[in-house]
């Protein structure tokens, strides 16, 4: 603090960063943990996932599934996706029929109404051109990035290094030390950007004209400039194998390579055209799902281009959709009518709506009012126009971690749904 002394009281004892723990010691830990929280632990960082994968707690934790220790172990792949495919089926049970814990807290100064969330940190981000980062375990505000230019911010993406935010023609970066930068103007690269994605080292934005720019995040240049809708692009998705999925406005959803300038096919709904308003892609499943504006999910085999499920599960406008990365199960979905839904990745099949129910208790702090809410799962005849309004304000936007989904209704607060 300014004014104060600086030197560090002599007993006073220093933090010790988690790496600074050797290996034993991390194993050790490792050992308390279920094979849930395992498998989470196992993709934080290349180190911790060398030291699980080296010692033998797979296999433990095999051999209690099985009741017993003279049981065959599979390959170390094989053991993995086991108790991958375990930990996500629990994942899917407690979306659709665990208990539900709703808490709400005061995110910005005006309405909030897109956030991501990557293990335990939620990034969101409003129209106060304030982007917050936040545990999701405190809600406590861990840093605030702000928004330099003008124009509002539009999307943005992160991971456990930085922020990749868009305004309407700009791209700026935060790294989470505290440094900024922001891509240099240039006449022509960008006209009324509207969505983007990226994945090091590039990132994707749709435009207002119907194209995509692909920008090279080191060199801060645009590297192509992808030609795919005559109408705006509303929506984007990008592979691991670089390949682009976009939405339009008009309702067409093409397919492109990030390393050449065509279109590689179009995935086409057979209902009527109608915008599509978010997209998301399973890795994994190698599945596309769409939500459009008249309330109707598309899945399609982005291998074959072919269609798997078309079901219409909302009476309107679908704003988001998300799922775990390794999860192929279950898809989480909101939209203007303030249900929160979740599908059958497979089948389209409807296994849950929820909606908030009432607050419980609140607490106050500096820097947030937290509310805990409860939840109410509503039944197959629940006509929807009977909750009233204030129990289900629109989604706008849905991020989803292991047994949680974060919620954000163009509103100050935010959600965050935890099911048990």
């Amino acid at each position: 603090m300014e004014g104060k002394s600086r030197k560090r009281n002599s007993t006073t004892i220093p933090a010790t960063p988690i790496h600074f723990l050797g290996p034993e010691l991390l194993c050790t830990i490792f050992a308390s943990l279920n094979h849930f929280d395992l498998v989470r632990c196992s993709g934080v960082c290349k180190s911790w996932n060398k030291i699980i994968n080296s010692s033998n707690l797979f296999k433990e934790l095999y051999c209690k599934q099985r009741l017993g220790s003279n049981v065959s172990v599979p390959s170390e792949k094989s053991l993995k996706e086991y108790l991958t495919n375990l930990a996500m089926e629990q994942h899917k049970v407690a979306l659709v029929s665990g208990s539900v814990d709703l808490h709400q807290w005061n995110a910005h100064s005006v309405g909030v109404n897109q956030c991501r969330m990557k293990q335990s940190l939620i990034v969101t981000g409003g129209g106060d051109k304030v982007l917050r980062l936040w545990s999701s375990g405190s809600y406590n505000c861990l840093r605030e990035y702000s928004v330099p230019l003008p124009d509002p911010l539009i999307d943005f993406d992160f991971d456990e290094s930085k922020i990749v935010g868009l305004t309407e023609g700009r791209l700026c970066v935060w790294r989470h030390q505290g440094r900024r930068s922001i891509f240099p103007a240039k006449e022509g690269t960008f006209s009324r950007g509207l969505c983007m994605r990226y994945i090091d080292p590039e990132a994707a934005v749709g435009c207002g004209d119907g194209t995509v720019r692909v920008f090279d995040m080191y060199s801060q240049r645009c590297s192509r400039i992808i030609k795919k809708h005559s109408g705006s692009i509303t929506c984007l998705a990008l592979t691991d194998d670089h390949m682009i999925v976009s939405g339009s406005s008009l309702g067409s959803i093409t397919v492109a390579g990030l390393s050449f300038d065509q279109r590689v096919g179009c995935l086409r709904p057979s209902t009527a055209p109608t915008g599509i308003r978010t997209i998301s892609f399973n890795q994994n499943s190698y599945s596309v799902f769409a939500g459009s504006t008249n309330g109707y999910c598309h899945c399609w085999d982005l291998r074959t281009m072919k269609p798997l499920w078309e079901k219409r599960v909302s009476p309107n406008v679908i704003y988001s959709m998300h799922h775990m990365n390794s999860d192929q199960s279950a898809l989480v979905v909101g939209g203007i009518d303030g249900v929160l839904r979740i599908l059958n990745q497979k089948t389209g099949e409807l296994l849950a709506n929820y909606v908030a129910d009432k607050s419980t208790a609140s607490s106050n702090d500096p820097l947030a009012v937290t509310r805990r809410m409860t939840a109410r799962k509503l039944t197959e005849d629940t006509l929807i126009d009977m909750v009233p309004r204030q129990m289900r304000p629109s989604i706008t936007c849905v991020a989803v971690g292991m047994k949680k989904v974060v919620t954000t209704h163009n509103e100050k607060y935010v959600k965050i749904w935890k099911f048990d």
